[in-house]
């Protein structure tokens, strides 16, 4: 019975992130950016589906993967920089739209599945895990930033400058790198406090 109500979670999860997916690509402000920014998305997902019968994350894994594909799908829709967001925005000074950054540092809780992923298959203790998955999410933030680079320079006009995101920040990409290492140190403080390889949860 127990094995059967962990499927529950994950389920739910899979459901609510196709819902966001199916709205996100209803009349997107920019679909060739839509485009673009869901690719990442669907690359992600379609592995997790069909690995599952191998290999079963932990619902908090799960959870924080979720989070990430949401807020990135939301961003794809109306692009990063104009989704509504001012109840957090009007915290802030200046006109820059923050969602953005709860969106990179989403990308950092990516660090708790890639260390529980490492422990559980025995490749390593978990302080070598969390280092991996912190330079992971580094290398990959670092990584992301080049290819929006590329995709504004190649797409030019309105959606170059759209799916870049930066509004006007000239160190727009230093701060996302930062957002998402700060998420990642934030995920793994998780994992070493619900230590996931020894119960799933």
């Amino acid at each position: 019975m127990g094995q059967k109500h962990s499927h529950i979670v994950p389920a739910l999860l899979f459901l609510v992130v196709t819902a966001v997916i199916i709205w996100s690509g209803l009349n997107p402000v920019f679909p060739d950016v839509w485009l673009a920014e869901i690719i990442p998305v669907v690359l992600i997902l379609a592995p997790l589906v069909f690995t599952y019968r191998l290999f079963q994350f932990s619902n908090t894994a799960y959870l924080l993967i979720a989070i990430w594909m949401a807020l990135h799908t939301i961003g794809a829709h109306y692009t990063f920089a104009n989704v509504p967001f001012d109840l957090v925005n009007n915290l802030f000074e200046g006109e820059r739209n923050h969602f953005d950054r709860f969106a990179h540092f989403s990308i950092g809780l990516y660090a708790f599945p890639i260390a529980e992923y490492l422990v559980r298959k025995n490749h390593c203790k978990p302080l070598v895990a969390g280092i991996f998955a912190l330079t992971s999410i580094m290398a990959i933030a670092a990584g992301y930033e080049i290819i929006e680079w590329w995709y504004a320079e190649i797409a030019g006009g309105d959606a170059g400058i759209e799916f870049l995101g930066s509004q006007g920040d000239i160190w727009d990409a230093q701060k996302d790198m930062l957002a998402d290492t700060l998420g990642a140190i934030a995920s793994l403080i998780l994992f070493w406090i619900k230590k996931p390889y020894l119960a799933r949860s």
